[in-house]
């Protein structure tokens, strides 16, 4: 793994850039890939709009052209919290993909901390991925849920998400996003290489903090310090079959400021290569 490991960079991970520096950066690390987002102006990260206001076709032309894929587009937040308002999000995004030539889209559980039983919660969640399915089909596109961490979520384990899609007759259309982060701060113990169709990665680094209290703001780099056991994670992913993309989503401010950000991920990276190249050896 350790000579072929799949780098890509999410566009959290530098903000200030946009879609074509983004991809350029992306191309001279060698990563295989980037995800773009829509809500990064949202975020206070950027004035620019989704692909910069360019079509979406021309930004896929320019990453085809440096060799580098758009993995997919981020995202649609609280997807399981269906409405009218939601459905046109998420189809917005799903021809933005097609156009682009993304290889998926992202659907975001609601983080809110409502009170609801399990029951409410998982029918929400299975209503919402029946309904979004038959958009899929037509569009011939994948989607990849992503499990969030937090006690707040709605949605914190990935098995909980591969029941839901299961249930509603959708494995060919969707995928899971295995973030380091949020099953670390989950507690979570499973692995599912054969569903997850895209890796997070972030580290924290202050070995002070409870698994409680670890938010977006605590997520930089991978470095020796890590608390979040990225390099064990990504290690078991590789030993299990996992051969896809282990994209940069840190929300650091101090990481999404750095001037040098293309200097500071390729340490990052060749820290990861060496790591990995040590465990169990």
């Amino acid at each position: 793994m350790a000579s072929t490991i799949n780098f890509a960079l999410n566009h959290m991970a530098a903000p200030r850039l946009n879609s074509r520096e983004l991809i350029d950066v992306a191309s001279q690390l060698g990563c295989v890939g980037v995800e773009l987002r829509n809500d990064l102006a949202e975020k206070g990260l950027t004035t620019r709009v989704f692909f910069d206001g360019d079509k979406p076709g021309a930004i896929g032309e320019y990453a085809r052209g440096k060799g580098v894929r758009l993995l997919g587009l981020s995202e649609a937040y609280g997807f399981n919290r269906w409405s009218d308002e939601m459905k046109d999000k998420i189809k917005l995004l799903i021809d933005q993909a097609k156009e682009a030539g993304a290889e998926s889209i992202s659907l975001i559980p609601s983080n809110a901390g409502t009170k609801e039983t399990d029951e409410e919660r998982l029918s929400d969640l299975r209503g919402a991925l029946a309904l979004i399915l038959p958009l899929l089909d037509e569009a011939d596109l994948i989607a990849l849920v992503e499990p969030l961490g937090f006690t707040t979520s709605s949605l914190r384990r990935k098995r909980e998400a591969i029941e839901a899609i299961e249930a509603i007759g959708g494995r060919d259309r969707f995928r899971l996003v295995h973030d380091t982060f949020h099953h670390h701060i989950a507690g979570e113990t499973e692995f599912f290489p054969e569903w997850t169709g895209i890796v997070h990665i972030s580290g924290v680094v202050d070995p002070t903090l409870a698994l409680d209290e670890m938010e977006d703001r605590h997520r930089v780099l991978i470095d020796e310090a890590d608390q979040l056991r990225n390099v064990e994670q990504l290690k078991t992913l590789a030993g299990m079959g996992y051969e896809g993309a282990y994209s940069y989503e840190p929300f650091a401010p101090v990481v999404q400021a750095d001037a040098n950000i293309q200097t500071s991920l390729g340490t990052s990276m060749r820290f990861i290569k060496e790591a990995i190249g040590k465990v169990g050896a």
